[in-house]
């Protein structure tokens, strides 16, 4: 038998000792090893990370299971879907097949124990002979993603050990940790706008369907020491309750083991509830898979933390109001030195004590899941809406592609219109998309494309008596997008064909014309405009068309690559228009900042990546000394007043405290802050023609840098007097306004607690524009809204002229998550002189 290396040969160091962390590239290396010495293990590179790393998939099974996985894999498919099967088909396939696991780490990449956990994790499991392991491999098949931020780990890893024996040792990582998205690339789920996403989402929703998902997390320093399942309250509606059940079968075996192994301090049913945002360890439960996380208390990455025990709290709420004993919490932690092995070890017992429970009830866990299956096609098929239909002629096709690629990356069932349909008295067109709701998806279908109500009772108010959510509200993509869903609230009747991938729109066949014109009523236009400009084709917006269309001329053996590239919906015409304006790319600066980064403007650069506009990435210095004169607009993304002027400008306030205590000690090149200096600097910009541009938050400072006589009605004021937490609001559009080219009359607003615009000038009110307005009444579409007469018909969002230039105010969320498709056009068309 071949010696297997173990992890502290190999890195020379026991992984989660103090002041140690293993490299990214190291840990690869560690995985190929042991795929070269053990046959319990399968390594897979399934590709490169956002930044060209490799993104491993790692399988540890039995031999005997390695035989035969790919069977496994169908049986374990088919369980997950068994409609047509009889019950001796069913307990057939339960007794054959395997529980499956998957379990990934360090998605946020300061968090940093679940990547240092998994190779002590593998190696044991690979060397293993106790009856206990050999029955986890005989009964289990875990799938591992020993890092799913490859890139981040490494950012992380390299600023650590340079901070080593300096005063900043063990302070966050200043920058975001990913590319694009920091923090929240958790929050990318469902839309796959990131390449470890879509591995992850394949992993989970098209090749196995596990029946337990595993995140490992960190979480603050001073109160429990390891969050488990299950979940507190509220729980997110739809989800089958043997999901909620399974949770705490999960989470109950995990403080169970952790107190034999005297590791003190887990709690569960608290902080976390079961209605956050639609991340991996949420949406699973849509799925029917026991979607869990973990949530360890933080070090100061791998340096030792000391935590007095008159530090030590809770949280405060209605589901832990205090710190000690509780029967969630039966073991609170006493305080003292927290180190990164204690984070390890907790997180291996977790990550364990999943496997181990899966392989002791093997048999109960793959039934359930048929059963899961089952009752949710049961219920959706009984249920009022019967079925979701989108109609093929939307106002934007180009997105209405983009979200049923979302739907089918989750797996979901979708139908297409052989003839013309009926539902009740209505008929609708060949062509019309179908999403049944009598599909095991049904959970999933639900909470993406139904109207959601955040629900307002006892679990969802805060101490304070307000209303409020975890993260988002609600996370109905398809109004996210602005794309017209329709309940069908009645059997569908007509011809309907499975409809199971996007095919290819073929645009090469346009022939030669005087002139092409591209739909500005999709987002994709804009985008085949700007890379027909990158190519040097000269490109005119059509004036006198109610959308102001682009126009371009040339070869169509030039032209239609682009075209194709961009997938935009294009027609030829025989003659020009007589009167176009020709399209001109603005200089773009983007602002960024340090203290953590901002995940916003990684968004928003994502974005603008994806629909080849052209920017700059600026820094504090660089609107300080005068760099704005090389550009034509300056978009601030999303922010706090506090951490655009400068949270070391508060030093010594209690709010200063509060967000030190997340930031960390920081370098003082790594620190950020514009100030007087930086607000006279972007006032002296737009006075001289330059173009101001701020999103949501951001409008604050962007008034007040300019002088600008708008007021913010929500300013100050408490949750439980306005309060959306991510919610889609109805606004009304100006469409002759340049800014609304291409949109709709009505649209929705994706809206987070933003500001509540309000024009103040009354001297020189001519200065001011409105380009979009909140509706009068019924303001509500989906998630929640406190304080609906305050921001009812004021203005969504607004321009300003100041000296030669100009402001303009989005008190929303354009580009929120680079998700909201349905108000993306709002800030492409200000991005054109």
């Amino acid at each position: 038998m071949q010696t297997i290396t173990s992890p502290k040969e190999f890195f020379g160091f026991d992984l989660g000792a103090d002041r140690k962390i293993a490299r990214w590239d190291r840990i690869v290396e560690y995985y190929k090893l042991l795929s070269s010495q053990s046959d319990r293990i399968q390594v897979t590179e399934m590709g490169p990370s956002t930044e060209g790393n490799p993104f491993l998939k790692v399988i540890i099974t039995s031999p005997e299971n390695f035989a035969h996985l790919e069977e496994l894999r169908q049986i374990n498919q088919t369980i997950a879907d068994p409609r047509g099967l009889s019950q001796e088909e069913i307990l057939g396939l339960v007794k054959k097949g395997k529980a499956v696991s998957v379990q990934s780490m360090s998605l946020h990449a300061t968090e940093i124990g679940g990547t240092q956990m998994a190779p002590l994790l593998a190696y044991d499991l690979l060397t293993g002979d106790s009856p206990e392991i050999l029955n986890i491999l005989q009964n289990v098949v875990l799938v591992m993603v020993p890092c799913f931020n490859p890139d981040g780990q490494i950012m992380v890893t390299d600023w650590y050990n340079s901070t080593l024996d300096t005063p900043y040792e063990g302070c966050n990582y200043p920058s975001l940790y990913h590319k694009y998205t920091g923090h929240d690339n958790n929050r990318d789920a469902f839309a796959h706008n990131i390449v470890e996403s879509q591995y992850v989402g394949d992993i989970l929703f098209k090749e196995w369907t596990p029946q337990s998902y595993f995140d490992h997390h960190h979480m603050g320093s001073y109160g429990a020491r390891i969050f488990v399942p299950p979940y507190k309250n509220p729980v997110r509606p739809y989800t089958d309750p043997l999901v909620y059940n399974e949770l705490s079968l999960y989470g109950a075996n995990m403080c169970y083991r952790m107190e034999q192994e005297d590791l003190s301090g887990a709690s569960m049913m608290s902080q976390f509830p079961g209605w956050g945002h639609y991340g991996y360890h949420w949406i699973t439960n849509s799925h029917n898979i026991a979607g869990m996380l973990s949530e360890s208390a933080n070090a100061k990455l791998a340096t030792p933390l000391y935590i007095h025990p008159d530090q030590l709290e809770c949280e405060n709420d209605k589901s832990t109001p205090f710190y000690g004993p509780q029967v969630h919490f039966t073991h609170p932690w006493p305080g003292g030195w927290w180190r990164l092995q204690d984070i390890v070890k907790r997180q291996y017992c977790a990550a364990y004590t999943v496997l181990d429970t899966m392989a002791k009830n093997r048999e109960q866990i793959l039934y359930n899941m048929t059963q899961k299956a089952l009752r949710q096609t049961k219920r959706g098929g009984e249920s009022h809406e019967q079925a979701f239909l989108i109609p093929e002629n939307q106002f934007d096709r180009g997105v209405l592609r983009i979200l049923l690629k979302i739907l089918l990356d989750q797996g979901i069932e979708i139908k297409r219109a052989a003839s013309d349909l009926s539902v009740g008295a209505v008929c609708y067109p060949k062509g019309t998309y179908v999403i049944p709701l009598a599909q095991p998806k049904m959970g999933v279908v639900m909470n993406l494309l139904a109207r959601t109500l955040y629900p307002d009772n006892f679990w969802t108010r805060d101490m304070q008596d307000a209303l409020t959510a975890f993260d988002t509200a609600s996370d109905t993509v398809a109004e996210y997008m602005g794309v017209q869903v329709i309940p069908a609230g009645a059997p569908v009747e007509g011809e309907l064909a499975p409809f199971t991938a996007l095919d290819c729109i073929p645009l090469t066949s346009l022939s030669q014309a005087a002139g092409y014109v591209i739909s500005a009523k999709e987002n994709r236009g804009y985008h085949a405009a700007n890379l027909l400009l990158a190519q040097g084709f000269p490109v005119w917006r059509i004036d006198t068309c109610p959308w102001h269309d682009f126009y371009v001329e040339g070869d169509i053996t030039k032209l239609a690559p682009i075209f194709d590239a961009a997938q935009a919906t294009v027609r030829p015409v025989e003659k020009p228009y007589p009167q176009m304006t020709p399209l001109k790319p603005l200089r773009v600066a983007m602002y960024q900042r340090f203290f953590t980064g901002n995940a916003d403007e990684g968004w928003t650069r994502l974005l603008f990546d994806n629909m080849a506009y052209s920017y700059t990435t600026v820094f504090d210095a660089d609107i300080k000394n005068g760099r704005l004169k090389d550009f034509d607009v300056l978009i601030l993304p999303s922010d706090s007043y506090e951490m655009l002027y400068g949270v070391m400008h508060y030093a010594g306030s209690p709010k200063f405290e509060g967000m030190m205590q997340y930031i960390g000690k920081q370098p003082p090149e790594k620190q950020s802050g514009l100030g007087t200096e930086g607000m006279s600097a972007i006032r002296s910009f737009v006075e001289k023609g330059g173009k101001l541009l701020a999103f949501n938050q951001s409008c604050d400072f962007a008034a007040e840098a300019c002088g600008l006589k708008v007021k913010n009605l929500a300013k100050g004021l408490s949750p439980k007097e306005f309060n959306t937490h991510g919610s889609t609001l109805h606004m009304e559009l100006d469409t002759q306004n340049p800014l609304c080219y291409g949109m709709p009359q009505k649209a929705l607003a994706f809206h987070w607690n933003g500001p509540v615009l309000a024009i103040g000038e009354k001297f020189d009110a001519q200065q001011y524009q409105v380009a979009a307005r909140y509706a009068k009444e019924d303001v509500l579409q989906s998630g929640l809204l406190t304080g609906e007469k305050l921001i009812a018909g004021t203005p969504a969002l607004l321009q300003a002229r100041c000296g030669q230039g100009e402001v303009v105010l989005y008190g929303f969320a354009p580009q929120h998550r680079c998700q909201t498709h349905g108000t993306f056009k709002l800030v492409f068309n200000a991005l054109y002189r």
